[in-house]
């Protein structure tokens, strides 16, 4: 439906007041009201939106996986964290983050999931899909 709005009518106007018709009020209020969801419905998409892409590689940071570097230690320090907090997060030990970061410990299923889900990651992120090929969404 897509109704033209008839042009608003003054009753009556005074320095400090105006008098408008109750369908003319009704009108701007509705329009109001629309333009309110439609503002928050973009906050909203736009909210999505820079989640989906604080969760995107950049290159350099998919180079640095390619190279070999942890991708723990990557997305980790893509998300501005430090290993204690990351440690903490997981619930495991941070020497054990330690040592899966520097690849001299692979890390159990378990807990590549608890670090998968502490970064908000999903678990194949973490893992490569062949030798020295990873998975960037």
């Amino acid at each position: 439906m897509n109704h033209e709005r008839q042009p608003i009518r003054l009753l009556a106007e005074s320095r400090d007041t105006v008098t408008l018709r109750r369908a003319d009020l009704t009108a701007l209020t509705d329009e109001l009201t629309d333009a309110e969801n439609q503002i928050a419905l973009l906050q909203h998409q736009l909210a999505i939106a820079k989640a989906a892409a604080s969760r995107a590689l950049a290159k350099d940071e998919a180079e640095r996986m390619n190279a070999g570097e942890s991708p723990v230690k990557v997305w980790r320090e893509k998300q501005g964290l430090n290993q204690r907090e990351l440690a903490v997060a997981a619930e495991i030990s941070q020497s054990h983050l330690a040592e899966i970061e520097t690849r001299a410990k692979t890390g159990s299923v378990e807990t590549l999931r608890r670090l998968a889900r502490a970064l908000k990651v999903d678990l194949d992120t973490l893992v490569p899909i062949r030798e020295g090929h990873w998975y960037v969404r």
